[in-house]
């Protein structure tokens, strides 16, 4: 596995990626109805390409196809961490995790987990600070903002 910076040639792979992946690994923890909310499979190329360019974007690719990425704002915001449904429990989330923490100059870093994720921010030392709802399309789903004090 390798781990390379995002360009603008991903973006169409990375927005399936996440489709994917909330339909499927996300499924055990929410409802077909917030699955749809959370993600129904329309997406803007432009704002998607935008929103990555903006963040510090990393993408882990395996045998020349992507397994998954995450990506980070300036302040230390994890937005997105996505591994693909048929590579989970490899390390790919860590190992994008790491590049992302080891690049962002923060004291501390957040991010809000959903009900599937919320394990792996704790075991990598993330607290959870409070359960949220938040609301998609109508729908609401919970998710947990948590944080990670950096040592520096």
């Amino acid at each position: 596995m390798r781990i390379r910076k995002y360009g603008p040639q991903d973006c169409e792979a990375l927005f399936r990626l996440y489709h994917d992946t909330v339909h499927s690994v996300n499924a055990r923890d929410y409802s077909q109805r917030q699955l749809d909310a959370w993600s129904d499979g329309t997406w803007d190329p432009e704002s998607w390409n935008r929103s990555f360019l903006e963040h510090n974007t990393v993408v882990a690719v395996e045998d020349g196809g992507i397994t998954g990425f995450g990506d980070m704002d300036p302040a230390g915001y994890l937005d997105r961490l996505y591994v693909h449904k048929d590579h989970q429990g490899k390390g790919i989330a860590s190992a994008i995790c790491e590049e992302l923490e080891r690049s962002v100059c923060a004291d501390r870093i957040t991010v809000h987990a959903s009900i599937t994720a919320k394990p792996f921010f704790e075991n990598r030392g993330y607290v959870t600070l409070k359960e949220q709802q938040v609301e998609r399309k109508g729908v609401r789903l919970t998710n947990y903002v948590m944080e990670k004090r950096m040592q520096r």
